[in-house]
């Protein structure tokens, strides 16, 4: 069982459902990045979502785009990377997900990178331009290694949200809002609608989680009673990080994640 299942058998056995978090990696920098793993540590969050800059984030909105082109700029690399989840690792057994395209791990070799990955301590991949269609490859790599989190949206079709859904381990990602990353968008009727008709044709066999657009622990408590099982919290995160002096990172990062898990208590 990876930590991620892991992870998610324990909260249900405390009636909880899981907070997940967004950061960028070298966002501003390194040492900004461990002081803010330690506050989502000590905050209580579920699993640590890391984002691997890229030229072309095509999901993202503006607050990861400026975040992703910080990272670049401060030469942040996939060897420097890998080094800070191991150092992440010294401190924490807590499920770290990898989050960025399909073109960093297939230059490198799908194979390659899942194996690197892996011994840094990563437990999962979401990469948000992988179809479906041409994930053969990608999933033969990562059997029996990590979980490959692909992600749905409110208008995925019932026979589209089947075969995805198979497709998934460690949770299936839905997309809350139709566009980009943002920090609010407000709670739309169609997104619930689609919690629930996501919940109707996985039955339990896979956690739903719900991100883009979500910042507040209203937005949290909101999704968990329309019956997500995570949610996911990142460009306010990010708007955070930005806004804070790094000595008051911890703290700041602390205390928002226990406000939001807060409200995923069942």
């Amino acid at each position: 069982m990876t930590r991620i299942k892991e992870k998610f058998a324990e909260l249900q056995s405390k009636n909880q459902k899981a907070l997940i978090s967004y950061i960028m990696v070298g966002f501003p920098n390194e040492q900004a990045t461990m002081s803010v793993v330690r506050g989502l540590v000590k905050g209580g969050i579920d699993i640590i979502e890391l984002g691997f800059p890229f030229s072309d984030p095509l999901a993202d909105g503006p607050v990861i785009q400026n975040a992703s082109t910080i990272s670049l700029e401060k030469g942040t690399k996939i060897a420097k990377f890998f080094n800070l989840v191991k150092k992440i690792r010294k401190e924490t057994d807590i499920p770290i997900v990898l989050m960025t395209y399909t073109n960093i791990l297939y230059h490198r070799g799908y194979s390659k990178f899942i194996t690197d990955a892996k011994k840094a301590g990563i437990d999962g991949f979401i990469l948000p331009d992988m179809s479906i269609e041409e994930s053969k490859e990608y999933l033969n790599a990562a059997k029996n290694k990590a979980d490959t989190i692909f992600l749905i949206s409110p208008n995925t079709s019932i026979s589209r949200i089947r075969r995805i859904s198979k497709a998934t381990s460690g949770f299936l990602y839905l997309v809350a809002v139709f566009g980009t990353t943002g920090v609010k968008t407000g709670i739309k009727k169609y997104t619930i609608d689609a919690i629930k008709q996501v919940k109707r044709q996985t039955q339990g066999k896979i956690p739903i989680g719900v991100g883009f657009g979500v910042s507040t622990p209203d937005d949290v408590k909101k999704y968990i009673n329309a019956g997500a099982d995570a949610v996911i919290v990142g460009s306010a995160y990010l708007k955070l990080i930005e806004n804070t002096p790094q000595k008051q990172l911890e703290s700041k990062i602390a205390l928002f994640t226990k406000n939001l898990k807060k409200q995923t208590i069942i």
